[in-house]
């Protein structure tokens, strides 16, 4: 079933608790899906340094074969193999074929899948209390590398989830994997812990042969002010063309542009390192666009799949204030509110405990 990320926030308002239903942890492993066998997989060594600085933790989706024209959502969860508590600096995820996003979260609770489960996309990034994001990636292979001193903390016994969304636009059955590998700093280098945010408009639709422009500003919650910025990925499906993001001092401030990537590509946008971090003020929002060209005969609107359209940025940040989803939508005016950060409102604990 496709659930859109707008409906996941809105829709139990307007249905006043009725018709909803939850998986915890975005899912049961138990939800079947796929087949296949898939097993986490711990690779120990390390590079030296005081500690467990350098010391590195593998974890392992797939392979699973997927036929030709598939497209889906699977999650699995792996314990990380880390026996006391470590801070990671580092994290590389290589992606196999025909995917199209992976995300590695590290969760509160669960228990370790032996095959892939049915999950819906980018539901872990609204209860922070049941685990939150590390990674986004949608390249082939990418290493985010965290500033001196700042790390994700992660318990012993950490369970790690993998969310693969993938797609088969081969004529052939393929292989699909990936791995996530954890590189340690040592305790007396950690001082600040990092964390996520996924920030975007829902609002989109987009004419047949059309090109168009989504524009938009969202202010941050009071209670990031402090926070420093130190990357930012864009995000659309096939029809966009560019995304831009800046920061502003209010809604009329002038905008010191933090992500506007030449020759954009959807399919492997860039993540870009900010050094030094800009950091958010009291009166502190991003401002952002994104250009779409939409060579389709059909009208696109927003959606988690391929055929569909996104326009969000996922941003990293230290020190911690807890991951957050922000959205604007004016599709949320009917309920008085076209600006939402989650947590932090009370809209979203009404939807947060029915996740």
């Amino acid at each position: 079933m496709k659930t859109t990320l707008l409906a996941t926030l809105l829709l139990p308002c307007a249905l006043a608790f009725t018709g909803c239903s939850s998986d915890t942890n975005g899912g049961s492993p138990n939800d079947g899906g796929g087949g296949g066998t898939i097993d986490g997989s711990v690779g120990g060594g390390t590079d030296g340094g005081g500690g467990l600085s350098g010391e590195s933790f593998t974890v392992t989706w797939g392979p699973i074969d997927v036929p030709a024209g598939t497209e889906d959502t699977q999650c699995y969860i792996a314990r990380l193999g880390n026996d006391v508590d470590i801070h990671v600096g580092e994290i590389t995820n290589i992606l196999g074929n025909s995917s199209h996003h992976f995300i590695v979260y590290r969760i509160a609770d669960g228990t370790p899948s032996t095959e892939p489960y049915a999950c819906q996309p980018f539901a872990g990034t609204l209860n922070p209390t049941e685990g939150a994001p590390l990674m986004v990636t949608q390249r082939a292979e990418e290493t985010l590398t965290l500033p001196t001193g700042v790390a994700f903390s992660l318990k012993a016994g950490q369970l790690i989830r993998m969310e693969m969304h993938y797609l088969n636009a081969t004529g052939d059955t393929q292989s699909v994997t990936a791995t996530s590998t954890f590189k340690t700093i040592s305790d007396d280098q950690f001082e600040h812990e990092a964390d996520f945010l996924f920030i975007g408009n829902p609002d989109i639709n987009l004419g047949a042969g059309a090109s168009s422009v989504v524009t938009d500003y969202l202010p941050m919650p009071s209670e990031l002010m402090g926070a420093k910025i130190f990357g930012i990925t864009g995000h659309t499906h096939q029809w966009g063309t560019n995304v831009t993001v800046g920061l502003k001092d209010g809604e009329n401030g002038t905008p010191v542009m933090l992500y506007d990537v030449p020759n954009f590509n959807w399919d492997e946008p860039d993540t870009i390192m900010l050094d030094p971090a800009p950091v958010l003020g009291a009166n502190s929002g991003f401002s952002f666009t994104c250009d779409f060209d939409n060579q389709s005969g059909n009208q696109v609107g927003f959606g988690e799949g391929v055929e569909d359209e996104m326009c969000f940025f996922w941003a990293y940040y230290y020190p911690s204030k807890g991951a957050r989803v922000c959205i604007h939508s004016e599709q949320g005016a009917q309920f008085g509110l076209t600006d939402l950060c989650c947590p932090g409102h009370a809209l979203c604990d009404t939807i947060l405990g029915q996740l």
